[in-house]
């Protein structure tokens, strides 16, 4: 196989809400919601904690100490850069949410503000 036949494999499971809500349900993962702070005052995942792409590029390893993670933004293309990072610090268990914050919203999933 030449490297023009590879397949790039993501280092992270895009996952749609429902599967998140229920990993979050459980109680064994972390939500990290990467939107700027005036997106996230707007309405986050509840218990979402707040680390802006900005400081995940800048600071990998200061912002992403966890493993079994789920990325949000508001429609899944920040949090998957997120979560890139996260697995070059060699993270295994990372997800994307895929439609993001937006998308959990039209499932009328709860949101706080």
């Amino acid at each position: 196989m030449t490297s023009e036949e590879q397949v790039y494999a993501e280092p992270f499971q895009r996952i749609q809400p429902e599967e998140a809500r229920a990993m979050i349900e459980d109680g064994d993962v972390t939500v990290i919601d990467v939107r700027e702070p005036g997106e996230y005052a707007s309405g986050h995942i509840p218990n979402a904690r707040l680390v802006p792409l900005a400081r995940i590029l800048s600071a990998p390893a200061a912002s992403v100490g966890e493993d079994n993670v789920i990325f949000v933004c508001e429609v899944g293309q920040r949090s998957a850069v997120a979560a890139e990072v996260a697995a070059s610090l060699g993270k295994e268990r990372l997800y994307n949410l895929e439609g993001g914050t937006s998308a959990w919203r039209t499932l009328g999933f709860p949101i706080e503000q």
